[in-house]
């Protein structure tokens, strides 16, 4: 298991490295058109660079669950990135009809108050004892010296 997790996290970086690279190469071309001031444009950037850091969000996932650390803040923080992403490039007309766009709109805006009432409320809880032990029965204190891995996670 913890060659995957390992394997996961590599791609994740390469992933990155790619989308970075992109990136660039998409600003290069707007500032050598002079469309950089393209509202669509900057959206698109904006949009680019909220899936880097989701990207980002998700390797620390990875590496935290590798190690057996709390993932619920940064599962959290990936989720209000990834709605803040949706409601930045949110484009009514891309529905087809404005009840479409309106339901749209209101599941975001609910989805978005949900995350951020859960990041408070997550931060208010002290998370550092919750690690993936806790929800698969393991007990780190009392397993014989196991290092703290549940018997399905021993690589």
């Amino acid at each position: 298991m913890k060659l995957l997790e390992i394997g996961t996290a590599y791609f994740l970086m390469v992933l990155f490295a790619i989308g970075f690279l992109d990136l660039l190469l998409v600003l290069a071309d707007l500032l050598l058109s002079g469309e950089f001031t393209d509202p669509n444009q900057v959206i698109d950037i904006i949009d680019t660079v909220l899936v880097l850091l989701i990207i980002v969000e998700i390797h620390q996932t990875v590496v935290a669950f590798s190690r057996n650390e709390p993932v619920v803040r940064i599962v959290i923080s990936a989720a209000l990135i990834a709605i803040t992403r949706k409601v930045i490039s949110f484009r009514p007309g891309e529905y087809a009809t404005i009840e479409d766009a309106f339901v749209a709109a209101v599941a975001f805006s609910l989805l978005l108050g949900v995350l951020v009432a859960a990041f408070f409320v997550v931060r208010r809880v002290n998370t550092d004892v919750m690690t993936p032990e806790t929800f698969t029965g393991g007990d780190a204190a009392n397993d014989g010296g196991g290092a703290g891995q549940s018997p399905d996670r021993d690589g």
